[in-house]
């Protein structure tokens, strides 16, 4: 596989009263076509704010984002967006709430052609049979089919994923890893993750990026995932090496969990609005 995706030295400062206030600091990293990377760290620590500068949709005080050797400034449909809340316009039908990106990306082709690209994804996210209904309508799981299937509609280069599954109970949660996985292996798209989940980053990534506590947060170590894809959860959870991988990557956590500790800054610094701070526990099961 080529590298397709670089990230060069991306740096992240806010201006506060006490001063610079650097979220990132230098994170640099490289992904092939078709790859599918996860960033997993403590609360606060960058991950989301690697992820918006990446989509462009947070400026960037240093570095580059080359997407299939062009360099990027700001959003683009090359470049699409899954968030944690699928945040879907209440008065636009499901297929409605797809077409919207759709007429955008592909104006040129015809109404038809526009329909059958959003009938295509919604059937294979599971919602061929509610394109028609409201989002009030749509359970919490189904409303985030909606958001993948609007986003792979755009057909992008580069996928990204804040938190996809963040708000959904295990059994959605489960059941849209397995439909992720499926289509993402049958369109080779290149993926970024933002996880909490230690158990969904080695279920979907072939690498995980552990990030280093903030202020100044950066690569800490990435984790080289050796299941081969296609993959199933149960072959998964039979192989040993996932115990080992986990082990690692619970590991590396409670090292910056004990740094954390040991840190005292002398001055607070305020936490950025684009980096919530959701006081998630890193999930120890799927």
């Amino acid at each position: 596989m080529s590298e397709f995706i670089d990230l060069v030295n991306l740096v992240k400062i806010y201006k506060t009263p006490k001063g610079d206030a650097v979220i990132v600091d230098g994170f640099n990293l490289k992904m092939n076509q078709g790859e599918f990377v996860s960033i997993i760290g403590h609360s606060g620590c960058g991950k989301t704010t690697v992820l918006s500068m990446t989509a462009g949709l947070l400026e960037k005080s240093g570095g580059n984002v080359v997407v299939d050797k062009k360099e990027v400034a700001g959003p683009g449909p090359d470049r699409a967006v899954v968030f944690q809340a699928p945040n879907l316009l209440p008065w636009m039908s499901t297929l409605n709430n797809v077409m919207l990106g759709v007429n955008q990306v592909y104006p040129h082709a015809s109404k038809k052609e526009r329909h059958q690209i959003c009938e295509y994804f919604l059937n294979i996210v599971g919602l061929g049979d509610s394109m028609h209904k409201m989002p009030n309508e749509l359970s919490g799981g189904m409303q985030q089919r909606v958001g993948i299937a609007r986003a792979l509609a755009l057909k992008p280069k580069m996928l990204l994923l804040d938190e996809p599954f963040g708000k959904l109970d295990s059994l959605t949660r489960m059941d849209l890893q397995d439909i992720l996985i499926k289509i993402l292996d049958k369109n080779q798209m290149t993926t970024m993750m933002v996880t909490h989940d230690v158990d969904e980053a080695i279920y979907l990534s072939d690498r995980i990026v552990m990030m280093t506590n903030g202020p100044a947060a950066k690569v800490g170590e990435i984790l080289e995932i050796p299941f081969e894809k296609p993959r199933t959860r149960s072959e998964i959870l039979e192989d040993p090496r996932y115990y080992e991988l986990r082990g690692r990557l619970l590991s590396f956590l409670e090292e910056q969990d004990h740094k954390k500790k040991e840190f005292k800054p002398k001055a607070k610094i305020e936490k950025p609005a684009d980096e919530p701070d959701d006081n998630s526990e890193i999930k120890k099961s799927a």
